[in-house]
């Protein structure tokens, strides 16, 4: 019997940050300022956050199902 097939998930995630900051008319604004930053600058920094977030869950994630899928592997008669 073969092993399981490698299977990655949380890719579509990543989709989310590479889109947001192209979404340039939803904050092309100076207003609202937050904590006295316009309203662009704040945005963008949310979406470096939001990037940084997702990378790593989805890294995480993937990394722990490899790790899972080389003990199972292990386990299977040769």
């Amino acid at each position: 019997m073969a092993p399981p097939a490698r299977r990655r998930s949380g890719y579509w995630l990543l989709a989310i940050p590479t889109i947001a900051p192209l979404l340039t008319p939803l904050y092309d604004r100076a207003t609202p300022m937050v904590w006295g930053i316009p309203f662009f600058y704040t945005y963008q920094m949310a979406c470096v956050l939001l990037a940084m977030v997702i990378l790593v869950s989805v890294h995480a994630r993937n990394r722990r199902r490899d790790w899972e899928l080389r003990n199972r592997q292990s386990e299977w008669p040769r």
